[in-house]
């Protein structure tokens, strides 16, 4: 059996490599490791798992075959519907659910899906519960898949939508000044069914007086992302929220900036939000049409934060493909930079074991770990925004906190790793590389961790400068 789990779950094109069948083993596994995990168990109870989805046509199957393996592995299921992946981690945690599942494949195109599972606390199961999984679907006879009555029952199925609600509170309420808007925390769910105690997100003016365009790229933030704006005060356009099952990311979204940037000069708003397919993301467009990266979220999030006194250890997390930009902004405000390999995963980790509270990639997860679990598109949004408006400037002149230097990214596929990283030709080009380029700019050349392929990154105060490097540093490597 070839390894389900990569860097973010199970994915794949649905129907093919994500079928209703694997859907449902995987569930009924995961209900089975999760038991394991679970002890003592409560004599009379059952598990409890809340369950979510993008609005891809695949979820409405893969979601009735992930509800069907956990209720017939004797779980209780809170079904969400349409939610935000970080939707599913923070209802996870403030529900006391057991396991949370999402169903989306994120930023890629409407074919594919995916499922992400969440343990109790809302953070990402960890890699040797997914091992355990995946050894009992290799398993089934010892897997707990056979069939048969669950001890405790089979697990009963009720909607949950309402609970969007609490989630939209919460974010309303992590905002410094506004106190408990409703979000209930600390509520736990009771055994076969979650609290009921659900106050709505009041609607506050944070955002008052600035007009933004929101680009839900058809996906699971279609609803809430212009809801959550608005209940802030804000005068909202929303454009890619007519999800049809099939147009998720297609044109749209923080994959195709272009329709943002196009939207905001239409419509002469302040200030443009993209996600992408399950709002984890969130990238911006000042009111110019000009991209403001993940990076530069990143750096004006950083000094909101020290600024108040919130910023733990005056240090902020983030992966080696951050901007030279970026690093040089936060020596000048004097805050430390822990750098980790790319993926949200590796800079959740980071954080976790430092105790820091901010991190992110310049692809737009953005996590803020005193107010959630994973990274979280709209929340970064509105703390984005809300920084524009306390300051009464534009986006445009926050963003001035970092120069973002010109980086070209080349990937050299179809080449041996191994052999690259052992080269002393490619090790002396790289030094040479960097000679030239003296503390100017910054160069990366490392291995690809999910195909045969090494990527070279060359950052340099113009762009032709870097462009040369980086197809010299290629060419080096396709001549091994």
């Amino acid at each position: 059996m070839r390894r389900l789990f990569g860097t973010d779950g199970v994915r794949g094109v649905a129907g093919e490599d994500l079928t209703g069948e694997l859907a449902m083993d995987l569930a009924t596994a995961a209900a089975g490791v999760v038991q394991d995990m679970r002890a003592p168990a409560v004599p009379g109870t059952r598990l409890v798992a809340v369950v979510g989805r993008d609005p891809r046509a695949s979820g409405e199957f893969l979601e009735a075959a992930v509800v069907a393996g956990l209720a017939g592995a004797g779980v209780d299921v809170l079904r969400l519907g349409v939610i935000p992946t970080p939707g599913v981690a923070f209802l996870t945690a403030e529900l006391g659910a057991d396991i949370g599942v999402m169903l989306s494949a994120s930023h890629n195109p409407a074919p594919d899906n995916g499922i992400k599972l969440f343990a109790r606390g809302g953070f990402k199961l960890p890699d040797a519960a997914e091992d355990e999984i995946e050894a009992r679907m290799a398993s089934p006879g010892t897997a707990g898949l056979a069939g048969g009555v669950p001890v405790g029952g089979f697990g009963r199925v009720r909607d949950a939508r309402g609970e969007h609600e609490r989630y939209l509170a919460h974010l309303l309420s992590s905002q410094p000044g506004t106190g408990d808007l409703g979000a209930v925390h600390g509520a736990r769910a009771a055994r076969g069914g979650a609290g009921r105690v659900i106050h709505a997100a009041r609607a506050t003016t944070q955002l008052a007086g600035l007009r933004v365009v929101v680009d839900c790229a058809h996906g699971a933030a279609s609803a809430l992302a212009p809801m959550l704006l608005r209940r802030a005060g804000a005068d909202v356009i929303a454009i890619g929220a007519e999800p049809d099952g099939e147009n998720i990311n297609a044109d749209c979204g923080s994959t195709h900036l272009e329709t943002l940037s196009a939207a905001v000069l239409k419509h002469g708003a302040d200030a443009g939000i993209a996600h992408d397919g399950d709002a984890d993301r969130c990238l911006a467009v000042d009111a110019e049409g000009e991209v403001v990266d993940g990076d530069q979220i990143l750096a004006i999030l950083a000094l909101e934060l020290k600024a108040r006194g919130l910023l733990a250890g005056d240090t902020v997390v983030t992966t080696v493909m951050s901007n030279l930009g970026f690093r040089k902004a936060m020596a000048r405000a004097g805050i430390t930079m822990v750098e980790t390999a790319v993926g949200d995963r590796y800079v959740l980790e980071a954080m976790r074991a430092g105790d820091f509270v901010l991190g992110g990639e310049q692809s737009g997860h953005i996590i803020m770990l005193d107010h959630a679990t994973t990274g979280d598109g709209m929340l970064t949004a509105l703390h984005l925004l809300a920084a524009v408006a306390r300051h009464g400037t534009a986006l445009a002149d926050l963003a001035r906190v970092m120069t973002r230097y010109p980086q070209v990214l080349v990937n050299v596929a179809g080449v041996d790793k191994e052999r690259a990283a052992r080269s002393p030709r490619l090790a002396a080009a790289v030094t040479a590389a960097k000679a030239e380029l003296g503390a100017a700019g910054r160069v990366l050349v490392r291995p690809s961790g999910t195909e045969p392929a090494v990527r070279v990154m060359v950052e340099a105060t113009d762009h032709e400068h870097a462009q040369r490097l980086a197809e010299d540093l290629a060419a080096t490597i396709r001549s091994l």
